[in-house]
């Protein structure tokens, strides 16, 4: 059985991956901030209950790596057995996320830091630990989570500026994962940057992006959790590693069709290669 890790799991996408994962036969570990009991409630009974809960992990505290890790090898048994066998992860996905607006006018210190912590500084540390605690398998697929929001070609005037730490957090976790895709190549891990696409979650309610819903053809995490898997399983080869992907194609990106047409053609293809 395939095992995989969700960093990022207690609701919206990375809830949704935990359980499309979970119908396709992995074995799934998946982080919360929340202690397990908590989260299980709160969750519901359609969560999966053999879907392996890893509690109290806090992506802005630096120890959040090796907390993961010592879980993983402790109570969940992953690495080298007493007889020598072996047990690693085949699937780590980062999907944990955190969106606070801001201007130019009044922007937060607390939260843009806060932005880049979850967003662009959890990753190295989460990869650093598995790669030093040799719990990735070879082969194995890191993924980030991140959005076209981090593409600076789709930044244009005529969408406008703001919301700063949204973006620059997005943009430095796709370096991280263009970085991370370099050094774990030899190592046969493939490492992919995925926009799964304009969602409807608490998330972008909270920044009144609700608004956006039907112009923006924003769909259910469990929608956008099925075609991220689909491409993340069948359509991400390791000579692809350390791409940027938008498995559903360009239909939710406002600024696609302005910046890649006359580069790609009229015809955009699904799934879209993103620029950076």
């Amino acid at each position: 059985m395939p095992t995989a890790l969700i960093v990022g799991a207690s609701r919206g996408l990375g809830l949704e991956l935990a359980k499309t994962l979970h119908s396709r036969n992995y074995q799934v570990f998946a982080t919360t901030r929340s202690p397990d009991a908590h989260i299980r409630k709160e969750l519901g009974s359609d969560f999966p209950q053999d879907i392996n809960i890893i509690p109290n992990i806090d992506l802005e505290q630096e120890d959040a790596g090796k907390r993961i890790v010592s879980y993983l090898k402790g109570d969940l048994g992953l690495g080298v057995g007493k007889g020598g066998e072996t047990k690693k992860l085949d699937l780590v996905i980062m999907s944990a996320g955190i969106f606070k607006a801001d201007t130019l006018k009044d922007p937060s210190w607390e939260d843009l830091l806060e932005m880049h912590k979850v967003v662009s500084i959890a990753p190295v540390m989460v990869a650093s630990h598995l790669y030093n605690s040799s719990l990735f398998a070879a082969p194995s697929k890191f993924i980030l989570i991140t959005s076209e929001g981090g593409s600076i070609a789709f930044r244009t005037r005529e969408e406008g500026g703001g919301n700063y730490g949204h973006h620059s957090s997005k943009a430095a976790a796709n370096m991280v994962g263009k970085l991370l895709s370099n050094d774990l190549y030899d190592k046969q891990v493939t490492v992919g940057l995925i926009h799964p696409g304009f969602m409807k979650t608490d998330m972008t309610e909270g920044v009144g992006y609700d608004k956006f819903y039907e112009s923006g053809g924003a769909v259910e995490p469990s929608a956008a959790a099925e075609t991220t898997v689909e491409f993340i399983l069948n359509e991400l080869p390791h000579d692809l590693s350390g791409s940027f992907w938008a498995p559903r194609g360009p239909r939710d990106i406002g600024q696609a069709e302005r910046v890649l047409v006359p580069v790609l053609g009229k015809d955009l293809p699904t799934p879209l290669p993103l620029p950076w």
